[in-house]
């Protein structure tokens, strides 16, 4: 198993992770590969094309955006976003797009990003095609991608999930049966065996910093949502409400009965809401694994904290790296692209990695861990990626918050019990892929199926 912590959490930029980001390094990719064959000073023109998903929600999504940042040579993970919305403005406003330590040309998102709304790529419902020109109209380069979820971006001729490179891993394991067994066979829980891994990878201090970066990242970003008042983009005009709820809850006020008996679950919604609402706004967020479900492993990790305030020292790296083991079985083994598998593969998937985290967290056995992260999935199998209007707003803020939730109550049935149980979670992760292949393309980040056609705009 070759998927890191570092691939599954990665900072970056709303609104979505397979349709901002993924995008944007795209872009970065291509621009790379015209470096290297020395061809960046003929460029005159670039033309970008984008197919199935990309085109029907990417306008929604800020794909046309982080396409104009990606060819400017920005990165998601180290944008200052301010900056990044200035040369947007800029870009649309004079035609004219500087080429990172070249020259400038001539572009509109009007005419050199073609949508194609009605066709799609042969790899992955998220295709992008690039192509640069000279002077002459000539094709300098051409280069077809696909956006796979979570961030990743492979060229046509990859596969779409990493192999292993690199140092090998003591522990690899392609299933959770395989992860089980080397986990028993070790003595190891799987927060230890993930790290053995990435300690192959990395020095492990540099593994312990990475973890705690990713960890102050969430933080920042529940905080930012907590404090940022006003409507998020979009012609809707949703409202963002975590500011209003944090001020509830400071007040003493359980939003859920008079005596305040479940604040906890008001509070990881909130911290749920906090980070989508953020997303939402195309503020700096984590994948977990995906922007789409970007609340619900930091919302149940930041519960954790406030309910266990006396939690031992490396609590935060056994619950991310417990989770990021999980998510890497989804990714390796089906998908976490609801453009492919619907939102099961997004909320789902981050579901199954909080809940399994929480668990490990919490003293479970590894049994029990799995069970969790099991349950997590197996009572999000089949959801749906419809999102009104093409943005991730209605129902996918909420959704975070009714996934963490979810997260934490699988973890609570798994620990009250003894690991055994009859649907594994391989069985479930096979079952998430066979019903996301299933699936009507409608249902899978179209905004062609579901509450995007029920819901519209008056």
């Amino acid at each position: 198993m070759s998927v890191s912590a570092f691939d599954l959490f990665r900072i970056g930029i709303g609104p979505s992770s397979s349709h901002t980001v993924g995008p944007m390094r795209a872009a970065g990719r291509f621009l790379a590969e015209l470096r290297e064959r020395a061809l960046m000073g003929r460029v005159a023109r670039l033309q970008v094309e984008l197919f199935g998903s990309l085109a029907l929600t990417g306008e929604g999504h800020g794909t046309l955006r982080a396409v104009v940042l990606g060819l400017a040579g920005l990165r998601p993970e180290a944008m200052n976003l301010e900056f990044g919305a200035h040369l947007v403005a800029e870009v649309a406003r004079t035609g004219r797009l500087v080429l990172p330590g070249c020259h400038a040309i001539a572009f509109s998102e009007a005419t050199d990003i073609v949508l194609h709304r009605d066709r799609t790529l042969p790899g992955h419902p998220n295709g992008m095609r690039f192509a640069a020109r000279d002077a002459a109209g000539a094709v300098l380069a051409e280069r077809d991608y696909y956006s796979v979820g979570g961030g990743f971006v492979v060229a046509a001729d990859e596969t779409a999930t990493p192999e292993a490179e690199g140092p090998a891993l003591p522990y690899p394991f392609r299933s959770a049966q395989d992860l089980l067994e080397q986990a028993e066979a070790h003595g190891l829980t799987i927060a230890e065996l993930a790290f053995a891994n990435e300690a192959a990878q990395r020095p492990p201090k540099a593994v312990r910093d990475g973890l705690d970066a990713i960890w102050a990242a969430m933080r920042a970003c529940i905080e930012r949502g907590l404090a940022t008042e006003g409507e998020l983009p979009g012609p809707f005009r949703v409202r963002r409400r975590a500011p209003a709820l944090h001020r509830r809850l400071m007040a003493g006020d359980g939003l859920n009965d008079a005596g305040g008996r479940l604040s906890g679950l008001d509070w990881v919604t909130l911290f749920a809401i906090a980070v989508n609402e953020e997303n939402a706004a195309g503020g700096r967020v984590v994948t977990a694994p995906t922007n789409g479900a970007a609340g619900i492993v930091p919302a149940v990790l930041a519960y954790f904290h406030r309910s266990r305030p006396e939690a031992v020292a490396g609590a935060t790296h056994d619950y991310l790296l417990t989770a990021a083991a999980i998510g890497a079985l989804y990714k390796t083994n089906a998908s976490i692209s609801g453009a492919e598998v619907g939102c099961q593969g997004e909320v789902g998937v981050a579901c199954s990695m909080a809940a399994g985290g929480l668990a490990a967290v919490l003293g479970g056995t590894n049994a029990q861990i799995e069970n969790a992260a099991e349950i997590g999935m197996e009572h999000c199998l089949g959801l749906t990626c419809d999102p009104v209007g093409g943005l991730v707003q209605i129902p996918c803020i909420e959704r975070n918050a009714l996934g963490a939730a979810k997260a934490i109550t699988a973890a609570q049935l798994a620990l009250s019990g003894d690991g055994q149980h009859y649907v594994t979670l391989d069985k479930v992760i096979e079952t998430m892929r066979q019903t996301g292949a299933d699936m009507q393309a409608k249902y899978k980040e179209t905004s062609l199926g579901g509450l995007a056609v029920n819901v519209t705009l008056c």
